[in-house]
């Protein structure tokens, strides 16, 4: 993969090594005319989740829900998603939104059948290398490519935490990751939940982060899918300005909405405060804390390990997630995914943090039993 980039092209006679090159540099990218526009704005269709019966009666009924964490990741069993109705869909939608991400394994589920599942929950998204098929082939970082190292001749941490397209006006809502082959070792995928990432700040910070809104942009991504994939995106760079603590439309639960991948700074603050130049690499420091407290997060975070037949199915609005790298051969490992378009991301003041409605449930059932005990 390495060898795609501008900078091997520009050896040191002393190192050996690239020169250190900001892919601007490279034609590919000047001059690259994007053959499709950018999305305008646009309201979803209601999120099927908020169809669902809140104890997911007929999802239970044919499927054994295992917690992987206390505060994120599923496994349902017994159950294959073709056979699934579209009362249990919804259901299904609703426990994706609560839990973050719900696995399922040895599934006969086939593309056609995917895309067609998908579509019920709404928009299907194309990824900027993708014109017209709705899903989107999925490999790996494989052969034992260090991605830290990339990064002295690549902008974007393509193999760090994200939110999938999280610059979008409208990001995808709902995704679905489906392995169709893969190594025995290694490709693994991980997940954090960012309802987790909002409760583990402090009060102050808390309050901090919701007067701010965090710069996401597709430019690091645009100018690397061009120097290190060869592929030319199908939509210009975009920079969209978004709450960075965002609320959920179906749990009402407010979620830390700054992920390593897209976000370069916060809006509201001053250069020495928040931007993020990747040209001179300096990083802000409520940035970088921010990604710290990511990388931290091992109490909200779940691994899991794939086989041919798994599937993944998450929420992009309320968590992040990356490919651990490794030494598998990137043909070994193939997937199919797909995503639907969601809401702007928005912040509703008057919301709670999934801690604190947890207290508050606990404080309002005391109360009510001893009430009903005093009566």
């Amino acid at each position: 993969m390495e060898e795609h980039l501008e900078s091997y092209s520009h050896i040191s006679p002393d190192s050996g090594l690239p020169i250190t090159l900001h892919p601007n540099f490279n034609p590919r990218i000047n001059n690259w005319n994007p053959p499709k526009p950018l999305y305008s704005e646009f309201r979803p269709p209601k999120d099927r989740a908020l169809f669902a019966d809140p104890s997911k009666p007929n999802l239970f009924a044919v499927a054994t829900p295992t917690d992987l964490t206390e505060s994120i990741g599923t496994v349902l069993s017994n159950v294959q998603l073709s056979d699934l109705t579209l009362t249990q869909l919804d259901e299904l939608a609703l426990l994706v939104a609560e839990r973050g991400v719900v696995f399922f394994r040895n599934q006969t589920l086939k593309t056609k059948q995917q895309e067609s599942l998908f579509s019920h929950y709404g928009i299907i998204d194309r990824h900027p290398t993708q014109r017209e098929k709705a899903h989107l082939l999925v490999k790996g970082s494989g052969h034992g490519t260090d991605t830290r190292e990339l990064l002295n001749y690549t902008p974007w941490p393509y193999a760090g935490w994200h939110a999938d397209a999280s610059f979008e006006i409208n990001p995808p809502s709902y995704c679905m990751l489906r392995m169709e082959s893969h190594p025995p070792v290694g490709g693994d995928t991980a997940w954090v939940s960012q309802y987790g990432l909002y409760d583990a700040l402090s009060a102050s910070y808390k309050e901090l982060f919701e007067g701010l809104h965090a710069v996401h942009t597709s430019r690091l991504q645009y100018d690397t899918l061009l120097d290190l994939w060869g592929v030319g995106p199908n939509r210009p760079p975009l920079d969209m300005h978004h709450p960075a603590v965002r609320t959920h439309p179906v749990t009402r639960l407010k979620a830390l909405n700054v992920n390593e991948g897209f976000v370069t700074g916060f809006a509201e603050l001053k250069k020495l405060e928040s931007e993020y130049t990747y040209v001179f690499s300096n990083v802000d420091k409520l940035l970088d804390f921010a990604l710290q407290l990511i990388h931290s997060a091992d109490d909200h975070l779940v691994r899991w390990k794939w086989e041919a037949g798994s599937v993944a199915f998450w929420d992009n609005r309320c968590t992040l997630h990356r490919v651990v790298p490794g030494k598998y051969k990137e043909e070994t490992r193939r997937g199919i995914r797909t995503r639907v378009l969601g809401e702007k991301p928005y912040l509703d003041p008057s919301g709670e943090g999934r801690e604190e409605r947890t207290t508050r449930l606990a404080e309002d059932t005391s109360n009510k039993e001893s009430n009903e005990f005093g009566s």
